[in-house]
């Protein structure tokens, strides 16, 4: 016998979700949900719809994933719902059966619905025990979802008390072995957290302290997924310090161990692994997507800012990822090599010599291991790479073209990231104690920078005003390395405005050839205006 649950309203916060979640089935949901109740009658299929489904539809919030479980074969049921509904019918799980129908949607600004079904062969109330957390552990017949008159009027099958635990917004384990069964979960645990605004169980806590060994044996595939949807919420950096908290921080990455306790320069208000999560919180406020508690809001207008910019960010990046959670995978991984290149002078003095330069391969490493793709390995890696360079090009003053040429050449794609981690980097250096004279300087600096990037033909990349085959017929010069050598000095110089004609180019780079060959000791002439 199921054990139904008649909800009513037991607590005025289930009657703070009554309007809402009768406008969503209204707006988004109950059409879709209306032609799978009729297909799923006319099959004579049992079904229910299950999980984070309902908990969202609880919480009022928009999803494009509808969960249902069928006493039925969902291999054998799969291919004829997305026949009927003008989808496509994906295999998840052959062994436990499990499949997805996905429906593309043409009309603009509606979801890609995405149906995933489950096969129950021993019962609802069985499957749901099977589930991970109690707010994910609730089901309903989708039938009575499209005749109940009102809310309190429907009935949950809850065994496990998920309201009850989405009404205290709480995340809790519906049994002990849970991470046994998937130890994806013990990620998922925190990563819902951040996504809900919820807080885990402590009894749960302390199962996923005891369970933490268990992420080495997830795919790596499986952590990126989890990782990114982390990244992906604002001020994700808190929830970062709760996977340390629970000691999956150095479960994934123990290279980060290394720089828990690491002290810095003077200025430097945190250590070395505290500094590299205050990083992820500085990019979250630069971004307009979280809060820095540690200054006022005027530092944000020094920092230039638009829309453009704004979308820029947002940008996919590959697989899923976007722009802004790899500069935050950056923040993470951006002094990973600060422990092996710590050195203390003569005079007292803390140095990290080369630390961005050996922590860029070492966080490909950590990236590679967790199955993120090449383009997402190389953006990451080139942020920490050059994350000192936006501060280097100048002393106190605006760079020149020539080094701003440079910087864009050698950045190449993560060129604007770069800039504005620098800004999150001076941030998390100083915290409260920010000297607001530097900051203004950093800030006008990455500014410029982004003005000269505007001048993408002029500055960044120039046309080519010659090529390898004008140099061999002009100066008799052979294949070889020195040819692409000449042309790349000839665009710089072109680029800091030094030339701006094919005779000029050559000319400069006859000039170059003779410095070389001890010819002339002079650089060649800056060009007349």
């Amino acid at each position: 016998m199921i054990n139904r649950h008649i909800w009513g309203i037991v607590y005025f916060q289930a009657r703070a979700v009554e309007a809402d979640l009768k406008l969503q089935l209204k707006t988004a949901t109950r059409p879709l949900l209306a032609r799978i109740n009729d297909f799923l009658t006319s099959q004579k299929v049992q079904a229910y719809v299950v999980g984070g489904f309902i908990r969202d539809l609880l919480l009022a919030r928009d999803t494009a994933d509808i969960d249902i479980a069928l006493r039925a074969d969902a291999f054998e049921v799969g291919p004829r719902m997305a026949a009927a509904l003008h989808g496509k019918f994906i295999p998840l799980d052959k062994v436990n059966r499990v499949g997805r129908v996905v429906l593309s949607n043409e009309e603009a600004g509606t979801p890609k619905w995405q149906i995933d079904l489950s096969t129950i062969g021993d019962g609802i109330e069985k499957d749901l025990k099977r589930r991970d957390f109690t707010i994910d552990a609730m089901a309903i017949n989708p039938e009575r979802i499209m005749t109940m008159p009102r809310l309190d009027t429907a009935e949950l099958i809850d065994p496990h008390h998920g309201l009850e635990d989405i009404q205290k917004r709480t995340i809790r384990v519906v049994s002990q072995t849970v991470f046994k069964q998937d130890a994806a979960r013990l990620l998922r645990a925190v990563r819902m957290a951040a996504e809900l605004g919820f807080t885990i169980s402590d009894d749960t806590q302390e199962l996923i302290r005891r369970s933490r060994h268990l992420i080495s044996g997830v795919a790596g595939e499986r952590i990126r997924e989890e990782l990114l949807r982390l990244l992906a919420v604002a001020d994700s950096g808190h929830f970062l310090l709760t996977l340390d908290k629970l000691g999956l921080m150095e479960e994934l990455a123990p290279e980060l161990g290394q720089t828990r306790g690491v002290e810095q320069l003077r200025e430097h208000h945190w250590d070395v692994f505290h500094h590299s999560i205050k990083s992820v919180d500085a990019v979250d406020f630069l971004l307009r997507r979280g809060s820095w508690p540690y200054t006022g809001k005027e530092v944000l207008d020094y920092v230039p800012w638009s829309q453009e910019l704004a979308d820029y960010f947002e940008l996919g990046v590959s697989g899923g990822s976007n722009r802004r959670q790899l500069i935050k995978l950056a923040a993470i991984l951006h002094d990973i090599a600060k422990p092996q290149t710590k050195v203390v002078t003569d005079k007292g003095r803390t140095r990290f010599l080369g630390h961005a330069t050996q922590g860029a391969p070492i966080a490909g490493g950590i990236l590679e291991r967790l199955r993120f793709s090449g383009k997402e390995i190389k953006l990451v890696t080139d942020i920490i790479r050059y994350h000192l360079r936006p501060v280097q090009i100048s002393q106190h003053e605006l760079p020149t073209r020539r080094a701003v040429y440079r910087y864009f050449r050698d950045t190449g794609d993560a060129a604007i990231d770069t800039l504005f981690f620098s800004l999150a980097d001076h941030l998390a250096t100083r915290g409260p104690n920010l000297d607001m004279d530097d900051w203004r300087y950093h800030a006008s600096l990455v500014g410029y920078v982004l003005t000269q990037h505007s001048m993408k033909e002029e500055v960044v990349s120039p046309a080519r005003l010659i090529s390898g085959h004008d140099l061999i017929l002009h100066f008799g010069l052979g294949p070889g390395p020195e040819i692409g050598q000449l042309l790349e000095a000839v665009r710089e110089a072109q680029a800091s405005g030094e030339i701006a004609t094919k005779d000029e180019a050559l000319s400069h780079a006859g000039h170059l050839l003779n410095l070389r060959k001890g010819k002339i000791r002079h650089a060649p002439p800056a060009r007349k205006r």
